[in-house]
């Protein structure tokens, strides 16, 4: 098969093959010594058309092994090298016997960018993620008050960190920029960062390989340890109880620790209660999904980093309708910049609302009114059944006409039809609910804000 950019510049394709490039390289320099080799630079990338990148496998082998052990990291790495979300397919390709020759005899790359080749257990963090590029709005204040106290004075305060939220969110982000600012301050600072699935692997591969204590030294030598995505040691005993030693001898040291998670870590499912608590020590603070505002300042900051010129109304309407994390919203300005330097115009209102359209709206799955009600009780900390009954009581209502509004706007659903869904009420109550909230909204933005967050989280991720 020929390499195919199924786009309509071949400087996509040449783009797509740098990022992924870059990406390989990174990602290879962080992996055990001889994987690079076998896994990784056999890899081929083949074609990238509406969001979806081919990569080839040598054979079963390696394919079986990427798509278990790298795939996701592969794909959320080629997001962040493209600036949209790409999702990868993987495949199987023979090679001829030259080209499995040379790539067993080439050595791997060095990492893009470096001086010099990495010794094995640093880590050089992304530099585009720093403290000044990220926007703080009040869904991420306190996480990333905390990483600057952090990063200021490792050890010393707020030790562990712990960053949790949804994915998508820029909790990477802020790891690398504690690491970026850190290597600012102190260069020669031994920082190690891994990804809980990474540690995981790394773990049974020492077991295997008779090579405890020099897993062990390399995580415990650091001096601020970096811990990506904790929840996925759930359910694996043995390493968690890894991790818990690794947490306690680093603590004792003063070294900091900052781990992130998807959950707070007392809703942490499969996770042992000892090393919940050590979670708990310092401060957890939560990133959430950011109001509109925020979501249109950070598109705006992507826009002056890119040196696009997105007008401030065009800026306003990404934000209130692409649905999803910070990536996918990001992802959005990409493909319309993309789309305004393939016709030669600018950026506009109407050229976002056709790509909205046609890239996101119609590709949601619309949440049921069960859905909608569940994730506004959840939101409220109210049960769905009480929303759903008669119950007069303040926060039961106020819960139950945000419901009401959100269902109306999502499904577009009829008065009546409404109405039998909340226990078959008068549809002029449900017309009452909608336009109580509407009129609310429009005096209290942080009611407004609420309303948009929950809108938001009714859809999947992209």
């Amino acid at each position: 098969m020929s390499d195919l950019f199924s786009l309509e510049s071949m400087d996509d394709g040449h783009r797509l093959q740098q990022a992924w490039t870059t990406v390989i390289a990174a990602f290879g320099s962080t992996q055990q010594p001889g994987h690079y080799e076998r896994f990784l630079n056999p890899l081929k990338v083949l074609s990238w058309h509406d969001g979806r990148i081919e990569v080839a496998a040598p054979g079963q082998f390696v394919y079986d092994w990427v798509r278990e052990r790298y795939l996701d990291q592969l794909e959320a790495l080629m997001s962040d090298e493209l600036d949209e979300p790409v999702q990868l397919i993987l495949c199987t390709q023979a090679r001829s016997r030259s080209e499995a020759a040379a790539t067993m005899s080439s050595p791997p790359p060095a990492v893009i960018d470096s001086p010099r080749r990495l010794e094995r257990g640093m880590f050089r963090p992304n530099p585009k993620f720093r403290f000044d590029n990220y926007v703080v709005g009040q869904s991420n204040r306190l996480a990333v008050a905390g990483a600057k106290a952090v990063a200021a004075n490792p050890g010393a305060k707020y030790n562990p960190l712990v960053i949790y939220g949804p994915s998508g969110l820029g909790k990477t982000h802020i790891l690398h920029a504690i690491a970026n600012e850190i290597l600012s301050n102190t260069p020669d600072v031994s920082i190690m960062y891994v990804s809980a699935q990474q540690f995981a692997e790394d773990f049974v591969i020492a077991i295997q390989t008779n090579r405890m204590d020099q897993f062990r030294r390399e995580q415990r030598k650091a001096m601020v340890w970096l811990v990506d995505d904790i929840q996925f040691v759930g359910g694996k005993e043995k390493t968690q109880e890894e991790i818990f030693h690794t947490f306690n001898n680093l603590h004792q040291l003063r070294r900091q620790i900052v781990i992130t998670s998807d959950k707070a870590p007392k809703d942490l499912l499969l996770m042992e209660d000892r090393l919940k608590s050590r979670l708990e020590y310092g401060l957890v603070a939560d990133v959430q999904m950011p109001d509109t505002e925020t979501r249109c300042a950070i598109l705006l900051r992507k826009a002056q980093d890119e040196e696009l010129l997105l007008p401030y109304e065009v800026a306003v309407y990404l934000a209130a309708n692409v649905p999803g994390n910070i990536r996918v919203l990001e992802g959005s300005l990409t493909k319309l910049a993309m789309n305004a330097s393939l016709t030669g115009s600018e950026m506009s209102v109407n050229m976002a609302a056709e790509m909205v359209e046609r890239y996101y709206r119609a590709a949601l799955t619309r949440p049921s009114v069960k859905q909608i009600v569940a994730l506004v009780g959840d939101y409220f900390n109210v049960a769905s059944d009480l929303i759903f009954s008669k119950s007069r009581k303040a926060p039961v209502v106020h819960a139950r006409h945000i419901s009401i509004y959100l269902v109306r706007e999502i499904t577009g659903d009829s008065w009546t039809h409404v109405a039998s869904e909340f226990g078959d009420r008068d549809h002029s109550s449900m017309m009452h609910a909608y336009k109580k909230i509407m009129a609310a909204m429009k005096e209290d933005s942080e009611l407004r804000g609420t309303v948009e967050i929950l809108r938001r989280r009714a859809y999947p991720e992209g």
